[in-house]
């Protein structure tokens, strides 16, 4: 794992949340996480390929996705993670990956990312993510944990 991989994630990610949400999270402790299915939980899986290959997941609870949709969407409050609110946090994860690959970009790292995954701990996840990750949470003020593990070689 490549520990310097986490940091424009970090970046964006803090950038993105208080554009799109307008807060301002606070970063929780680097550590080495194991990655399991959790009940009500949501992952945004993003691919990586280039310099760096591998998966970026960005893992929440699943009311803490309703909570940044709903921010998202302007206060329209969601109570399900339908259709609409799987498009809205994926893209959530979309933004945050394409800003930090500019980053990589801007430090002489060619990367590309694959389109994200959205996957809920109800459906099928056997084999979806890896065992161990890099991971960094990142805490938003009446909103919830934002945890970015990346699995990056």
């Amino acid at each position: 794992m490549k520990a310097e991989v986490i940091n424009p994630f970090l970046e964006s990610a803090r950038s993105v949340i208080e554009q799109v949400i307008q807060i301002s999270p606070s970063t929780g402790s680097l550590g080495v996480k194991d990655i399991k299915p959790e009940h009500d939980h949501i992952w945004i899986q993003i691919g990586m390929t280039g310099h760096y290959s591998g998966m970026v997941v960005f893992g929440l609870q699943e009311t803490v996705a309703l909570r940044i949709v709903s921010a998202m969407m302007g206060g329209f409050v969601l109570t399900e993670m339908d259709e609409m609110g799987q498009s809205a946090i994926s893209e959530l994860g979309n933004m945050i990956s394409g800003n930090a690959s500019t980053i990589l970009s801007n430090q002489g790292y060619a990367v590309d990312i694959t389109p994200p995954q959205v996957i809920k701990t109800d459906t099928a996840m056997n084999g979806t993510l890896p065992r161990k990750a890099l991971c960094i949470p990142l805490m938003m003020d009446g909103i919830g944990e934002l945890d970015i593990q990346v699995m990056i070689s």
